[in-house]
């Protein structure tokens, strides 16, 4: 199992770029306008999810104080993604299969105690991320920006020639 968690956080860095640089291709006079500060801020709550997990999970030295970011730009977007891909990508080098069942305690962001194993949270991540960056590529297209191309199979597939 660990070894499906590990691809698709690979995956994951890499439809995260993509969807990050579909930013780029909106057009400037749409950059300052409520839908794409939107999208900017579902993108900074992605990274901040992915270091919330990381806190709780003892990887991280401090929770974020804001779950979901205004007035973000590209360029913190960018270091941001670095940063959190560097730590997970430490973090789960580190995982083996055991630790995939541990039951590990934490507080919900209003307080109250949860338990849940990690391969449960390392599942609730691939699907959270999924989910935002399609609202995000919603919104990209709105502005009149091009979308990335984010899905699963399209990672994954592998061409083959055509027999004649």
């Amino acid at each position: 199992m660990i070894e499906r968690f590990r691809r698709w956080f690979e995956y994951e860095k890499d439809a995260h770029a993509k969807a990050l640089a579909s930013f780029d291709s909106v057009p400037s006079e749409q950059r300052s306008g409520e839908a794409f500060q939107k999208a900017l801020t579902l993108f900074a709550h992605m990274m901040a999810a992915r270091r919330l997990w990381l806190y709780r999970l003892g990887a991280y030295t401090e929770a974020p104080k804001d779950f979901f970011p205004k007035d973000v730009t590209l360029a913190e977007l960018r270091e941001q993604l670095a940063h959190v891909n560097a730590i997970w990508t430490g973090y789960l080098s580190h995982l083996d299969e055991a630790e995939l069942t541990r039951q590990f305690e934490y507080r919900s962001l209003d307080g109250n105690p949860f338990r849940n194993v990690i391969e449960d949270i390392l599942t609730q991540l691939f699907g959270h991320s999924w989910y935002h960056r399609g609202q995000i590529a919603l919104l990209i297209r709105s502005l009149g920006g091009a979308p990335a191309v984010t899905d699963f199979v399209f990672w994954t597939r592998e061409a083959i020639e055509e027999k004649l």
